[in-house]
């Protein structure tokens, strides 16, 4: 089961053709982007890959390739702001074909509606920069509508220059209400369109090639992706927390990159050379490696540069803030060094509680993914990352500390690591099955829970929201099936899919690889991990060990909180390409616990409790009120009627905060005031506490004894 889902699967060395297919040169004009060798050899690769392996069996025809054609001009013009009817009418001809140019490997049609997308995007900015000279009328009624995707494609320039004058008007009418400045307004906004303009033409082949990728595997199910050779690199960063670099976060501004965090504890830390502003202007490799001008580059070409191997030597040329180009850069050496992403892992507080004259202590715990650091596992590192290891080090603190109960805090988990919602779950039970997996021959396997220790035994509750996905259903649909913890939130996402990943390097055949480097002169960057990238293919399908699938439906909390996120706009169920759900028959398990007999007070405790809450009475209002702005498809541009309306909302928001803060006994803070850092607001979090709490104060009232559970 581990191989399953981690290692590298290599379906054959040498599926793929031996050599790019000729393709018609397209009519070019300076500055269009064009599709390489190597993009034509992973297309047809990627194709080949799902059509033989995918869970979903969706055949290469018209009926695709309509839907993969409008998934990609959705991409590219989504709010339907920059293409004229024209030539989406001119794009038409590419529906019914899209399928066969994806089985010879042809991009020239999918380059083409993007490099008259670039033209029209262009000229919609250059042309915003030529209005800011315009003197503008903020007391004429009228509208800017901002959210276009339900109307039709603008029919022609002169109604795009319309359309285009109310935006310019609307944005400077933003900087308007903040400062009546209106030279330093319009150079303020002459500077962002430029930017736009810079950023824009940053923009290379790969990332054409991956807008196209992504509505392809898009089109087949909303979790068979493929990533390019940089995107798969950061993939990997996410799944394991790791990398191996310099302990820095970069952002690119002005056409620099530009330091934006320091890690504590990594090489940038250590070498007391490096600040937060500080600007890389040119790159090294090794002690004699020559350096490479990095100035204008987007920010993740110069990330692959300055990340590497452990142990490996980059230098770095800086500029700190406030020195120009006239200025002499200094010069940093580093040796890299694996950096821990602190800020997505596991972390842990305690709230207090008072109930029937006793004070409780509740752990939360917040599990933000569930990842591995499989290289590390692989090695034999004893001291590798992974979820379960950190939880099972705050568990151990947490006893320590007397704690009274446990929330494992899931919201925005979106997954990770089945292998990690497995042994996760071991942590709170004796031995037994967690989840069940069909693959894409109907073949079901079981995976188990088979270590018999248990890091805790006391009250806990699993809070979740419609962001929880994957391996946190995994776990919370485990942790309820055994009546192991009290199930608390909204309903989850409903992602119940099994992704492998293929490298591709490993799969395309080192004849054709050898032959594409010829070709193109390209050559391994250093510091990448890919040259081909890596499909995430869907292979098989998640069950509960009760039957259902988490898919589609995923798991309902036994006690509901409002859905923030809304239930009709985010969820595998709003996915058009989304497998359904269906039932397996059940896996024979021993329940450990049953809340049956105390839900029932246990839900009254909550409801009497948020009928008289100012959170819960204030969050109801803001949810019908995102409700009402999320429908509104246009804004005024009159100056006096938007100030009067922002007036309003942010008193209304201010009033709302106020009494929120208040009620957690809080101090209220005064218009304009920064609010204090660190403060923590999230009455929910607090809630699910109290809630385990009075679970706690009942005397764990659950079945005693364990009950079998057969098919």
């Amino acid at each position: 089961m581990f191989k399953r889902f981690y290692m590298l699967v290599v379906l054959g060395a040498a599926l793929a053709c031996n050599a790019a297919p000729s393709q018609k040169v397209p009519v070019t004009t300076p500055g269009d982007l064009q599709p390489d060798a190597q993009q034509s050899v992973v297309l047809k690769e990627v194709a080949s890959l799902i059509s033989r392996y995918n869970y979903k069996k969706v055949p290469l025809d018209d009926s695709l390739s309509k839907i993969i054609y409008n998934r990609y001009l959705k991409s590219l013009d989504e709010n339907h702001n920059y293409l004229l009817a024209s030539d989406v009418k001119q794009f038409e001809t590419y529906k019914l074909k899209l399928d066969d140019d994806i089985q010879e490997g042809n991009l020239n049609d999918v380059f083409q509606m993007f490099n008259v997308y670039k033209k029209r995007y262009n000229d919609r900015i250059k042309y915003s920069l030529s209005q800011l000279n315009n003197k503008f009328d903020f007391n004429q009624n009228e509208d800017f509508v901002y959210d276009r995707d339900s109307l039709p494609f603008v029919a022609s320039e002169a109604d795009m220059n319309v359309l285009w004058t109310k935006r310019v008007k609307y944005d400077l009418l933003n900087l308007r209400l903040a400062s009546a400045d209106e030279a330093k307004n319009k150079e303020t906004l002459k500077k962002r369109y430029e930017n736009l303009i810079s950023q824009f033409n940053k923009l290379n082949n790969q990332d054409v090639f991956q807008f196209f990728m992504d509505a392809v595997t898009n089109s087949i199910d909303p979790h068979t992706t493929y990533f390019n050779p940089a995107n798969a690199a950061q993939f990997n960063i996410e799944m394991s927390k790791t990398l191996e670099g310099i302990g820095a976060t970069l952002a690119s501004e002005n056409d620099y990159v530009t330091i934006k965090s320091i890690v504590p504890g990594g090489p940038a830390d250590k070498s007391k050379q490096i600040y937060v502003d500080d600007r890389i202007v040119a790159v090294a490799q090794g002690a004699n490696g020559e350096f490479q001008d990095i100035i204008g580059w987007r920010v993740d070409n110069a990330i692959t540069l300055i990340r590497g191997a452990k142990g490996t030597l980059v230098r770095l040329k800086l500029l700190s803030k406030g020195k120009s180009l006239a200025d002499k850069p200094h010069v940093v050496e580093l040796v890299r060094e694996k950096i821990v992403v602190q800020d997505q892992s596991v972390k842990k507080e305690i709230k207090t509680y008072n109930e029937n004259g006793r004070t409780y202590k509740i752990g939360i715990i917040n599990v933000p993914a569930f990842y591995i650091d499989f290289a590390a596992y692989k090695a034999g590192d004893p001291n590798y990352k992974s979820t379960t290891r950190d939880v099972k080090l705050i568990l151990d603190t947490l006893k320590r500390q007397n704690v009274d109960g446990v929330v494992m805090d899931l919201r925005q988990n979106g997954g990770g690591s089945l292998v990690e919602a497995i042994d996760l779950s071991g942590l709170f039970i004796k031995t037994g099955p967690v989840v069940q997996v069909r693959d894409v021959k109907n073949k079901i396997e079981v995976d188990q829970d088979e270590d018999p220790a248990i890091a805790w035994t006391g009250p806990m509750a699993v809070l979740t929201d419609r962001f929880s996905a994957s391996a946190s259903e995994i776990f919370a649909g485990a942790m309820q099936d055994y009546g192991r913890a009290l199930i608390i939130g909204t309903q989850t996402y409903g992602k119940g899919t099994v992704q492998s990943v293929i490298d591709l390097d490993q799969v395309i055949s080192p004849s054709v690889s050898d032959m594409i480097a010829r070709v193109t002169n390209k050559q391994k960057v250093a510091g990448s991990q890919s040259k081909f990238g890596q499909l995430n293919l869907t292979m098989a399908k998640f069950y509960r060990i009760s039957g259902g699938s988490t898919q589609h439906k995923g798991v309902t909390p036994d006690i509901s909180f409002p859905a923030i996120i809304p239930l009709d706009k985010y969820g595998e169920d709003t996915e058009p390409s989304a497998l359904p759900y269906d039932m397996i028959q059940p896996s024979p398990y021993s329940k450990v616990g049953d809340f049956s007999a105390v839900l029932p007070t246990l839900k009254q405790m909550h409801n009497s409790r948020m009928a008289n809450n100012v959170s819960y009475k204030y969050l109801l209002e803001d949810i019908a009120d995102f409700k009402k702005r999320d429908a509104e498809k246009s804004i005024t541009l009159n100056e006096q009627q938007l100030k009067q309306k922002r007036d309003a909302d942010e008193a209304r928001s201010l009033e709302h905060d106020n009494q929120r803060r208040v009620a957690m006994g809080l101090q209220p803070l005064k218009k304009g005031a920064p609010r204090p850092k660190n403060e923590d607001l999230d009455f929910l979090k607090y809630e699910a506490g109290q809630i385990v709490t009075d679970y706690a104060s009942m005397g764990n009232k659950m079945t005693a004894a364990p009950t079998k559970v057969d098919p």
